[in-house]
């Protein structure tokens, strides 16, 4: 018999007088890393086309294309 998860309701600080979240999930590891992740997109969106061209080539100097490698 698969287990179900417990829902719960979650409130999520940033830090210190940062940005709050608040929702519900079933599962709160992978929520966090959602937001998480939805912060860091924000961050990268502000950003200069130069400085994201520099991340880009400090981990894929060659600009290979990573997608196959993700299936």
């Amino acid at each position: 018999m698969k287990s179900m998860k417990q829902p719960c309701v979650y409130l999520l600080a940033s830090r210190r007088n940062g940005t709050l979240y608040i929702g519900v999930t079933s599962d709160l590891l992978r929520r966090v890393q959602m937001e998480t992740a939805i912060a860091r997109e924000k961050a990268l969106k502000e950003w200069k086309r130069s400085w994201k061209i520099e991340l880009i080539e400090a981990g894929n100097p060659r600009w290979v294309d990573l997608f196959p490698g993700l299936a």
